[in-house]
């Protein structure tokens, strides 16, 4: 079950290939993302010492959270993924000149989990492209849905 779905990365990248990755909360925050309080559209992944980090995922703390902490809604949290898929994404960023990106937030069996994508950016022309080609998709099913009528 999707919580939130980073649609600008779909229009800034070409994404290549997906990982499913767990991310390090506290309670406050797993409470805020079931009331539906966070926002992935400006958040980043990085490489950091052979770990993965999510930097930028807003978390707006609930008013019935704990009062005698320091809620920082911006904090950098770490990413859970296995040794070999951490390797590879390592090679895949230094080497080949990929980007990662939070592409989905979402439920797996009560657990918070993150996709992320491994992408490569896109220029201006390619984005246009992209523009028209979703633009006469849209005007072919406009034409089939009133054909049928």
């Amino acid at each position: 079950m999707s919580i939130t779905v980073n649609k600008k990365a779909f229009h800034d990248y070409f994404v290549e290939e997906k990982y499913e990755a767990g991310i390090v909360l506290q309670g406050w925050e797993v409470k805020a993302i079931r009331a539906g309080r966070m926002n992935i559209k400006e958040s980043y992944v990085i490489i950091k010492s052979g770990e993965i980090y999510l930097i930028g995922m807003h978390i707006s703390p609930l008013a019935t959270a704990s009062t005698h902490d320091k809620h920082d809604p911006i904090r950098t949290r770490k990413l859970l993924l296995h040794a070999n898929e951490i390797g590879k994404l390592i090679g895949k960023v230094e080497r080949a000149g990929y980007t990662l990106v939070p592409l989905d937030l979402h439920f797996v069996r009560g657990r918070i989990k993150l996709e992320i994508g491994l992408a490569k950016g896109k220029k201006q022309h390619d984005k246009r492209a992209d523009e028209l080609e979703k633009d006469s998709k849209r005007e072919a099913q406009r034409a089939m849905k009133e054909r049928i009528r």
